[in-house]
């Protein structure tokens, strides 16, 4: 029994260092921009049979109400990526977009297939096309010559600038955006992008703010959705239990040493 224990325990320790990890990496990442949270979900292993419910007494006259099944410890079941908006920093930057409400920015992954973001800390590459820090082309593409002043770019996402000294804005190019049916089931690449999967199901793209679609903020960028005082509170539940767990191991260790020094 003190060894089921044992590894029982051990399933314990192991889900809550995860855990941290988890936490971990959201307190490292708290002023990413456009960064989501992580959040681990554990699930129960398989129980292990002692008696079934429903079946007949010792006598076999009456039926047992209960059963007796033990468990085996728990297992990580997933990570989620919660997707709640961000709070909007102004920095004044005018190729600084944030999107307020739902929706992704689309830009163009290093294999030529499409990838999402929530960061618009957008800039100008050396061909005037508008991208991401990384450098990936923002879908759909828009190039901005050098000559462009007094860069506008709306709450539905149309990009226009004066050039050459016109008075009269110049229509740049039109940003869209994408939603998904499973946010929390696109991909985490790194460098703020996520992929498309099965789960996520297909991008949907429109016209920001139309009808399900965020509105742009040009100035703005969104901040991580990190809450410190959230995850600090979390690592020190991830502590504790862990600290739990390994004194059921102490606890077990100690009564199989009883057991071993009674043979004796």
């Amino acid at each position: 029994m003190s060894l089921k224990a044992l590894s029982i325990a051990a399933t314990g320790m192991h889900a809550q260092q995860i855990n941290l990890e988890v936490i971990a990496n959201n307190i490292a990442n708290i002023n990413t921009t456009g960064f989501k949270r992580g959040r681990a979900e554990f699930s129960d292993l398989m129980y292990e049979t002692v008696r079934n419910q429903g079946v007949s007494n010792v006598a076999g006259l009456e039926i047992v109400p209960e059963g007796a099944k033990q468990g085996l410890g728990v297992k990580l079941a997933g990570i989620r990526d919660v997707h709640t908006q961000g709070v909007l920093t102004q920095t004044g930057n005018p190729l600084d977009v944030a999107i307020n409400g739902d929706g992704w920015f689309q830009v163009i992954g290093p294999e030529g297939d499409t990838q999402y973001t929530r960061a618009g800390a957008f800039n100008l590459n050396q061909n005037g096309q508008l991208v991401n820090l990384h450098g990936n082309i923002i879908q759909p593409e828009i190039t901005i010559p050098s000559t462009a002043r007094n860069i506008s770019i709306t709450d539905s996402g149309l990009v226009t600038a004066n050039l050459d000294g016109d008075l009269v804005p110049t229509e740049m190019g039109q940003l869209t955006i994408s939603k998904f049916a499973n946010e929390a089931g696109l991909e985490p690449l790194g460098n703020n992008l996520f992929g498309e999967t099965t789960a996520s199901g297909s991008a949907v793209q429109g016209t920001p703010a139309s009808t399900g679609y965020g509105a742009i903020s040009q100035g703005y960028l969104e901040s991580s959705n990190v809450d410190a005082i959230k995850e600090i509170a979390g690592m020190i539940a991830a502590q504790r239990a862990y600290e739990m767990n390994s004194k059921v191991i102490q606890a077990a260790d100690d009564m199989s040493s009883v057991v071993t020094q009674g043979i004796r």
